[in-house]
């Protein structure tokens, strides 16, 4: 493979199922071709297919497959490029997002998005796209994003939009919400490195039950929309005022 075909490859954090839709829509494979180089069932892939078509109202979501299409290469099979495209990590994809950077910005983002009120906003002649929050009538800026990493978080179902417009605004979903919670583990495992683990080895009883008293779990977190400066926010002195201005939460 030449390196010019490494740089093209389809970046790791792209879903299955948008292989798949490439595999179908620019590769010309068919759907039980595809479906038997990935070893699931034509309709599970017919469901993406249809899925993808349907999302590309969504001005996000078109313009990442658009992206993607212009960045794709045919490959013999779906299981060729998941297995090669993880070379691509390496190589700098013209106009698309690197993974790192990727799991960066989208915790950075996906963290806002849990706070009340929050939105990202996107238009369409701004490069750029907005967190905002809106708090009693105010309307705070949180958080500025590239739109190539809108992009993806919306091609990967973290962002959605109910209804596009020439400002879109897209809300956290549930799958969001998961992946926030895997990039928060993620960091704290690195931070914390192998001392976790190196107390369960020392102590193989911490965390169950002694004397019939229940076990100090080590997994408790707190959510992220519950955030020390979310919580600052609402509160108020004695004489009403808030205790922080939207220039100091901003």
């Amino acid at each position: 493979m030449t390196p010019d075909m490494q740089q093209r490859l389809l970046p790791t954090w792209v879903p299955d199922s948008v292989v798949h839709y490439l595999a179908h829509t620019e590769g010309g494979q068919s759907i039980r071709e595809i479906a038997r180089d990935s070893a699931c069932h034509a309709s599970t892939v017919l469901r993406q297919i249809r899925k993808l078509e349907t999302r590309r109202d969504d001005p996000l979501v078109d313009h990442a497959l658009d992206r993607l299409s212009s960045n794709y290469v045919s490959q013999p099979s779906p299981r060729k490029i998941k297995e090669t495209r993880q070379m691509a990590s390496a190589h700098k994809t013209e106009m698309l997002p690197e993974d790192q950077i990727l799991d960066q910005e989208a915790h950075r983002i996906l963290r806002r998005l849990c706070e009340t009120g929050a939105v990202l906003a996107v238009a369409r002649d701004m490069e750029k796209a907005v967190v905002v929050r809106e708090c009693e009538g105010a309307t705070a800026r949180t958080a500025v994003v590239d739109k190539e990493i809108a992009q993806a978080m919306a091609l990967k179902d973290w962002i959605v939009c109910p209804n596009p417009g020439r400002i879109s605004r897209y809300a956290i979903t549930a799958t969001g919400r998961v992946a926030l919670n895997q990039m928060i583990a993620r960091m704290e495992n690195q931070a914390q490195g192998f001392a976790e683990s190196q107390a369960v080895f020392a102590n193989p009883h911490l965390g169950e039950a002694i004397d019939g008293m229940p076990g100090r779990s080590m997994a408790g977190r707190f959510s992220a929309s519950d955030s020390p400066l979310v919580a600052l926010a609402r509160r108020r002195d004695k004489d009403g005022s808030k205790f922080l201005s939207e220039t100091l939460v901003a």
